[in-house]
């Protein structure tokens, strides 16, 4: 039976995660430390909020050590997709380092706000079990700042410039959006990842 950790690392969109998760028929479980980790067949890390003190909460919790070694795949949503890279511009913070990058700042613009805020349509980059059935569906999202569109970036957005809205790395994945909020497509996407071997 596969025993989907999710993270309770104080993001707003935590119980939304767990309420479209058993719409998939899955009962996740809530771990609040590394140690409920064990035993764990995928790990999600929701989050929302700001990457200074999400990161504080993650080394106080033990998380911070064991993420960057799981065998496991993780899947990171929102702000806790930009905690997979090196380090964020928001708050000048070291992350978890499991992908290469620094997420910045998204840029304003005439006619163009920050936040970036409401539905958008994904670019597809390279074929992934994690994007099939989805194609270039439009997704929710809601962000200040975003990870580069690097090798590890799946599918890109943009809002002004391009900015990586699915990455995969290994067993590691992300998804800017938000996937709990995306309708059917991002129940999609999160089948996929409950499905998805890592490879």
């Amino acid at each position: 039976m596969t025993a989907v950790a999710v993270i309770d690392a104080g993001g707003a969109n935590f119980g939304s995660v767990c309420y479209a998760l058993e719409r998939l028929g899955v009962q996740p479980r809530i771990v609040r430390d590394a140690d409920g980790l064990r035993a764990a067949t995928r790990v999600i890390l929701p989050g929302v909020g700001a990457a200074a003190p999400a990161m504080r909460l993650l080394r106080e919790r033990g998380f911070a050590d064991v993420l960057p070694t799981l065998a496991v795949p993780l899947l990171g949503i929102c702000l806790g997709m930009q905690l997979l890279f090196e380090a964020s511009d928001e708050g000048d913070v070291n992350c978890l380092g499991v992908l290469p990058g620094r997420v910045r700042k998204l840029q304003a613009d005439a006619g163009l706000r920050v936040p970036h805020m409401g539905w958008n349509v994904l670019q597809p980059l390279r074929a992934s079990p994690l994007l099939e059935g989805v194609g270039e569906a439009s997704v929710y999202f809601v962000h200040g700042y975003a990870a580069p569109v690097t090798d590890a970036c799946i599918a890109s957005c943009t809002h002004g410039a391009a900015f990586a809205a699915v990455v995969q790395r290994g067993k590691v994945a992300g998804m800017q959006f938000h996937p709990e909020r995306s309708g059917v497509a991002g129940a999609r996407l999160l089948s996929n990842f409950l499905q998805w071997s890592g490879a």
